[in-house]
């Protein structure tokens, strides 16, 4: 693998059929054959850092996903982000600054969204299971709240009365639709997360008794989505179940989060997002629930989708060997740092991420090789037969789209192998 003309190209040479290709990662700019991150050179980037293995996060990428998305949704749609997906406190200080909200999923995820200074009403608070913990910060800070059984609702209305306050709540529905295609289905069937949409009347007819100031619904069906049809589709039935739903709410809505669903292209084969028609249809959308929704606030939630692009992982090289016909790079970064480039997070059948070696991006004499990491489990894999410049140790691995579900969403104490560094350029 290797950027080729500005291509990343990979190729499957155990077989006659051609292996799709994965996407160009222009992201990043090649300058004498060495990858750039944030305007440096990676070689001086990881000299900065001190160590290897790190991530490393680019705001300029981050920047121009977020303008992409400004100029290509209606002016009425306000951007949150999701911190679920890189919850690094610089990351989401730089994305607090350029988007409208916050979404987090903890308390400790609310700590870092609080720290950034913004308004706490635009940040929201997700999760089927929340804490006493959660609730108790949640509602002192004045942040909505994703209320996701009605049995939640009780325990935030003991706390408001508890703490003399009125906190903002909104419903999280359970829609009776899909988001057909998505990498992770959170919607329609029996679901832990949210009020199934049949159920949500009763509630709201409960919650009008009780000290809660109810704002809206998040309705969220499905995340890692690169068919605009589907996401197209899906939307359109958001709104219908919000006007549905809001001929029993027990006051006009003020906030409908839509969820996000957004894709971005991991695997051979899958190709950028088109935003063109879901924009355009989602403009109809906006126009005509100003009409019906006039209060309402309408928010698109994306995590995945503004930080994956931007991030990489880097690992070095530290031996290269050769089993039975076959030759690996062994590095001292892997499923412990970057479950999911390992396939071990929600993959059924492994795919490997972008990757190249980055102080040397092409090379005259390739080679197939299996990256893999210094753990003793066989599914410490980062490459399975890519095609590389020949590498030695030393050399850095880079692994693409790595800027969501990384670090955080990883077994770090895993053998108790180091963790890994992290840093925003």
């Amino acid at each position: 693998s290797g950027f080729i003309s500005g291509h990343f190209r990979m190729s499957d040479t155990s077989s006659a059929t051609k292996v799709p290709e994965h996407a160009p990662m222009h992201q990043f700019a090649v300058v004498d054959n060495c990858l750039h991150i944030g305007g440096q050179p990676l070689t001086a980037l990881a000299d900065r850092v001190g160590k290897t293995p790190f991530y490393a996060y680019d705001r300029t990428v981050i920047n121009a996903q977020v303008d992409a998305l400004r100029g290509a949704l209606p002016p009425r749609v306000h951007l949150h982000y999701a911190m679920k997906a890189n919850p690094m406190p610089e990351v989401v200080q730089h994305l607090a600054a350029i988007t409208d909200g916050l979404d987090v999923a903890s308390a400790g995820e609310l700590r870092i969204a609080l720290e950034t200074g913004i308004d706490p009403t635009s940040i929201s608070f997700a999760g089927p299971g929340k804490s006493p913990e959660d609730l108790e910060l949640a509602v002192a800070s004045g942040v909505i709240i994703n209320m996701e059984s009605r049995r939640e609702m009780e325990r935030v209305a003991v706390l408001a009365e508890r703490c003399g306050r009125r906190p903002p709540v909104a419903i999280r529905v359970n829609p009776d639709f899909e988001l057909k295609a998505a990498g992770m289905k959170m919607g329609s069937g029996p679901k832990p997360f949210g009020v199934d949409a049949e159920q949500v009347p009763a509630m709201m007819e409960a919650l009008s008794s009780l000290p809660l100031d109810f704002v809206g619904f998040h309705i969220f069906s499905g995340s890692q989505n690169l068919r605009p049809q589907a996401i197209i589709e899906a939307q359109t039935k958001t709104f219908e179940l919000a006007y549905h739903l809001n001929q029993a709410a027990p006051a006009p809505i003020r906030w409908l989060n839509i969820g996000g669903g957004l894709g971005i292209p991991y695997f051979p084969g899958e190709r950028h997002l088109d935003l063109a028609a879901i924009a355009a249809n989602l403009a109809e959308l906006v126009q005509t629930a100003a009409a019906r929704l006039p209060e309402a606030e309408i928010v698109m939630e994306l995590g995945r989708y503004l930080v994956a692009e931007a991030g990489i992982y880097v690992c070095e090289v530290v031996d290269k060997k050769e089993s039975r016909g076959e030759t690996f790079l062994v590095t001292n970064g892997g499923l412990h740092h970057h479950l999911a480039a390992s396939g071990n997070f929600g993959q059924v059948i492994r795919k490997n991420y972008p990757l190249c070696l980055g102080n040397r991006v092409a090379g005259d004499t390739p080679e197939e090789v299996n990256v893999v990491g210094p753990l003793c489990t066989p599914l410490d894999v980062l490459g399975h037969r890519v095609t590389l410049p020949a590498a030695v140790p030393g050399d850095l691995i880079v692994l693409f789209q790595s800027g969501a579900y990384g670090l955080s969403a990883s077994p770090v104490n895993f053998l108790s192998q180091p963790l890994p560094g992290e840093i925003l350029v």
